[in-house]
């Protein structure tokens, strides 16, 4: 690494927050998260998969693509927040894992943090992923590692709840058309809608549909159009067609008043179809529309796979080998069952959907989707997001008009 990569790894590990010595992880191989062995045939990777333990399908699937690679592998699990911190830290201290899994939004850190390498160095093949899903893990016309699957956020709704309000789906077409099913929802006796506005990240994950379906863009988050996604959330809680709890709602709550059965839409992801078939409700799943209609953008969630900078340069090519096994179409079928995800490819989601229709709805919201650090925002977006979660906040608890709020947060971006 140069002298110059490492004066920006310096940098991202000293605005990472809460760097833990105390953070947790578990291996399927031994403990301890040390990366180098002394066996060269060992390889290390980390993922942010802890509920996984050495037993489960994941692990096999990693040690059956050592034995593919000619490898053992030696993996260890952390939360993902914790990953990033050690990432950034190993790295500084040249001990970084052979492959690297993150959150998505995490790529573009780490590589502008000299971190990572990019496909052209490490000769991942990425021609059969989706571009935008492609697009998160790009910074500087560089890709950094590939997808894993992805998820993103669609609107599930009861169909009892609408059925009793006189509501056809079909007539659910764009912002006007949601915004009067909700009239009707609230006339029968039952709730309209209900997502998650809290002040953190989850906050913003689940405005950016709205905000990029109004034809917004990160770059002006006080712009029109962005005043406009904002007043209609404020409207929906000015009008009872969408509860006060959003303002503290996490993504958990938010799903926890819609399983109550009286909410005719929840703003949710992929991760709740378990617990929806679970729970007994007649429920069905329909992108977000825009506000002219069409389907929104929502915001990719998903990991990507990536090989970190290595000292000594000869180990990406089993790297690659390793990479190009989990990301394999066949290994992808990991993405709908181990892991909840719609496949990064074409061909794989289309494999989905013809043995269980009813992910189609998910794969063209992912279709739709796009990564939130895609044009090229990479580390910018962290801040801009920050700006964005307190606008919303504000507007939606009446301390300040969406306009004003979004003109503030604008200003406070730059």
């Amino acid at each position: 690494m140069n002298r110059s990569a490492r004066r920006r790894l310096t940098a991202a590990v000293l605005t990472v927050v809460a760097v833990t010595t105390s953070a947790t992880a578990c291996s399927s191989d031994s403990s301890g998260t040390s990366t180098k062995a002394a066996d060269g045939g060992t390889y290390t990777i980390w993922d942010p998969y802890p509920q996984f333990d050495k037993s489960s399908q994941w692990a096999k699937l990693l040690d059956t693509c050592g034995k593919s690679a000619g490898v053992k592998i030696k993996r260890t699990a952390f939360d993902t927040s914790d990953l990033t911190n050690k990432a950034l830290l190993a790295a500084q201290q040249g001990n970084s894992a052979d492959v690297l899994i993150v959150d998505n939004p995490v790529v573009s850190t780490l590589a502008e943090a000299g971190v990572l390498t990019s496909t052209d160095e490490n000769k991942i093949d990425t021609s059969k992923v989706d571009a935008n899903l492609l697009a998160a893990g790009q910074s500087g016309g560089k890709t950094y590692g590939t997808p894993i699957g992805a998820n993103t956020l669609a609107l599930y709704y009861n169909k009892k709840v609408l059925k009793a309000a006189g509501v056809d789906l079909a007539s659910v077409k764009d912002w006007d058309s949601l915004t009067a099913a909700l009239e009707k929802v609230k006339k029968s006796g039952k709730k309209g809608i209900t997502f998650s506005a809290i002040g953190t990240e989850e906050g913003s994950f689940q405005f950016l549909p709205w905000f990029w379906g109004s034809g917004a863009q990160l770059t002006d988050v006080g712009s029109s159009e962005a005043v406009s996604a904002l007043s209609l959330w404020k409207g929906w809680l000015d009008k009872g067609y969408a509860p006060n709890s959003v303002i503290n709602n996490t993504q958990t709550t938010s799903w926890q008043e819609f399983a109550s059965g009286d909410y005719a839409f929840a703003e949710n992801g992929t991760w709740q179809l378990a617990a929806a078939d679970k729970g007994g409700l007649d429920y069905g799943v329909l992108p977000i529309p825009g506000a002219a209609g069409g389907s929104a953008s929502a915001p990719t969630g998903g990991e990507f796979v990536t090989v970190p900078v290595q000292d000594d340069t000869g180990r990406y090519a089993t790297s690659q080998k390793l990479v190009s096994c989990l990301t394999s179409d066949e290994n992808l079928k990991f993405t709908d069952g181990t892991l909840s995800y719609v496949a990064p490819t074409g061909a794989v989601q289309a494999r989905q959907v013809n043995s269980n229709a009813e992910l189609k709805p998910w794969v063209d919201a992912v279709k739709a989707a796009k990564g939130r650090t895609s044009d090229d925002l990479g580390t910018k977006y962290p801040k801009i997001s920050e700006q964005l979660w307190k606008a919303v906040q504000s507007a939606l608890s009446g301390s300040a008009s969406p306009k004003d709020a979004l003109t503030a947060a604008q200003s406070a971006a730059k």
